[in-house]
């Protein structure tokens, strides 16, 4: 079974006390809610990784502020590993290049989203975090 490493971010907006999900543009869970992110490209660091893909998908630059967890899912076509991490915006305009949509969610909204099966353990973990939006 194939095997592929991704790194996500859960963009937080500590202001307003929201997380931002971003909605699959494409692939077998396209229209499915997700935490921006994607593949580890060869000889590149996780967190290289995240600026890049934040960058790509989203037009913005951020902040890593600390690791959150990793997630380990075996869909019925491939295995992920999933590295999560807090950041924060440091500055761009959100302009999405391939999500259909996005949703800044509070943290009582966030199972309200048709989430991808890799992060429903992840958003329980999100939900069970006291102080969120004051620990980090």
């Amino acid at each position: 079974m194939m095997h592929i490493r991704v790194v996500a971010a859960i963009i937080i907006d500590f202001k307003q006390k929201r997380i931002l999900a971003t909605q699959r543009g494409r692939g077998d869970y396209k229209g499915k809610w997700e935490f921006p992110g994607g593949k580890i490209e060869q000889d590149e660091t996780v967190e290289q990784a995240l600026f890049r893909e934040i960058k790509e998908e989203l037009n913005l630059d951020i902040r890593i502020l600390e690791f959150f967890q990793k997630v380990n899912y075996t869909y019925p076509e491939f295995r992920l590993e999933m590295d999560c991490y807090f950041v924060e915006i440091q500055s761009g305009e959100l302009i999405l290049t391939e999500h259909l949509a996005y949703r800044w969610l509070n943290i009582t909204q966030l199972k309200k989203v048709d989430w991808l099966p890799a992060d429903i353990d992840l958003i329980d973990n999100l939900k069970n975090t006291p102080n969120l939006f004051s620990s980090l």
